[in-house]
């Protein structure tokens, strides 16, 4: 049975979310995400608050629920069986029906719109896996359901959870937005942080047992009991590829730390081909596993046309399973600097915070790499431009050799690149060096309403 676990010290950034949706919208609600990553918990938190009754059901834990929505002749009927298998009293306008693990009921699709539209109740659904087993789901049509991705615990989110305080986020905030350097003591105090968070992670199982124990042995254990479902569901959900699959995801780890971190196919297997392991990619970034970054041939926008597919990167869903997954004391290493290669877990940061922000295309994110220019760590769009990201992990953070090359391609006119690194803020003309922490304020820039009036002078 899956133990819930509870974070209760900090705001989940998709608490405002759930209470502007449950509070507005008359629609269903599906929230997407990968195991262990805080859905059903910010579900029933949220739905406490709002509504009075809040009647769960759970797909994995309670099987037999699936039989409610078994060849059912309208609504009605379905709430009947509902009502009848919890054994609560269904109140119209009052109660929030919560359907958990819904990749389990296939059923869920043709129920869920009839249950829309009968109107008496709100419903939210959550489940795991969605991108690989429930993929009809989503052709729900838009009025009948809202969507909602959840992550680990972000950097911010992993900051407040410690108490670090309002003002001192603000500080950095304004720092960041100015462009200035941080105090001294903040900025060393933060470094620390961003090693702890290497090490934890945000994996709500994981922030808990440290918060309660401040043990970093039991946050490995509970990290290697979350490894451990995302194994028993590649041979659960993917009986056919599960030596396959499972073989990549083992991979992670010491692709990430090889000298250009790009995914080398010979070590799965000497002929092997990119068409054959595709699919087991691709399952681990729909199970929302792995985060998939793609090689583009040119830096310009939009990415997504320049993407080469065969040409990829794979980072964990959370820096704090890969530091799990070296092993070897990585946590006393990290914490003491002791002959640590910090590149691959700074990387394997930002690219869960770029994800988690937003800058994810299509589930994927980029990089560029050019036998002539040199590889730069990810390219994002931002503000419809082209942003360049280095990351830097040592002390040679002013030496990129390829961000120059870019940035003096007059073809490219990129007006200005980040490099996240462990110093303190510093410009440089269109370089801009930030201390890694800083990776928390970096936002995907929202989508804006683009309005056009087509002039008909002369066509009346």
């Amino acid at each position: 049975m899956r133990v819930e676990i509870l974070v209760v010290m900090v705001n989940r950034k998709a608490y405002p979310f759930l209470r502007e949706f449950f509070t507005k919208e008359k629609r269903s609600l599906l929230v997407t995400g990968a195991r262990q990553v805080g859905k059903t918990f910010a579900i029933r938190t949220i739905g406490k608050e709002i509504f009075d009754h809040v009647v769960e059901i759970n797909f994995l834990e309670q099987p037999d629920a699936v039989e409610l929505f078994s060849r059912p002749k309208s609504a009605e009927e379905i709430l009947m069986r509902i009502s009848a298998f919890t054994n609560k009293k269904l109140v119209p306008g009052k109660t929030l029906i919560f359907f958990d693990e819904v990749q389990e009921c296939d059923e869920m699709v043709t129920a869920i719109k009839f249950l829309v539209d009968e109107g008496s109740y709100r419903y939210v659904m959550s489940g795991s896996l969605l991108g690989v087993e429930l993929k009809d789901l989503r052709s729900v049509p838009v009025g009948y359901m809202g969507e909602l991705e959840m992550y680990p615990l972000d950097l911010e989110e992993f900051a407040k959870a410690l108490g670090i305080s309002d003002e001192v986020m603000n500080h950095i905030k304004n720092c960041y937005e100015q462009q200035t350097p941080v105090d001294e003591f903040v900025h060393q105090k933060m470094l620390e942080l961003v090693t702890l968070y290497m090490i934890v992670g945000g994996m709500p199982a994981a922030v808990q047992k440290y918060l309660d124990t401040n043990n970093l042995r039991s946050v490995l254990n509970e990290q290697r009991d979350i490894i451990r479902t995302y194994k028993r569901d590649i041979t659960k959900y993917e009986k056919e590829r599960k030596l396959q699959i499972e073989e990549i995801y083992n991979l992670i780890p010491s692709e990430l730390n090889a000298k250009n971190k790009r995914f080398i196919l010979k070590e799965l297997h000497e002929k092997a081909r990119f068409a054959r392991y595709e699919s087991g990619f691709l399952w681990l970034k729909d199970a929302g596993v792995a985060i998939s970054t793609y090689n583009v041939e040119e830096p310009r926008v939009p990415l997504l046309l320049n993407k080469q597919r065969n040409l990829f990167k794979l980072f964990m869903n959370d820096v704090g399973l890969l530091a799990a997954m070296y092993g070897g004391d990585i946590q006393v290493r990290l914490l003491s600097n002791f002959n640590v290669n910090y590149g691959a877990a700074f990387e394997n940061l930002v690219a869960q915070e770029l994800y988690a922000h937003g800058f994810a295309i299509d589930h994927d994110l980029f990089y560029f790499n050019s036998k002539k220019q040199g590889e730069l760590d990810f390219i994002v769009e931002y503000q419809g431009e082209v942003l360049p990201i280095e990351v830097k992990s040592g002390k040679d953070y002013d030496r990129h050799r390829a961000l120059g090359n870019i940035m003096d391609n007059k073809d490219y006119a990129i007006p200005k690149a980040l490099v996240f690194c462990q110093e303190n803020t510093l410009v440089k003309e269109r370089l801009v060096y930030l201390p890694i922490y800083m990776i928390m304020f970096l936002q995907h820039d929202k989508n804006e309403d683009f309005t056009y009036h087509f002039d008909l002078t002369g066509l009346k």
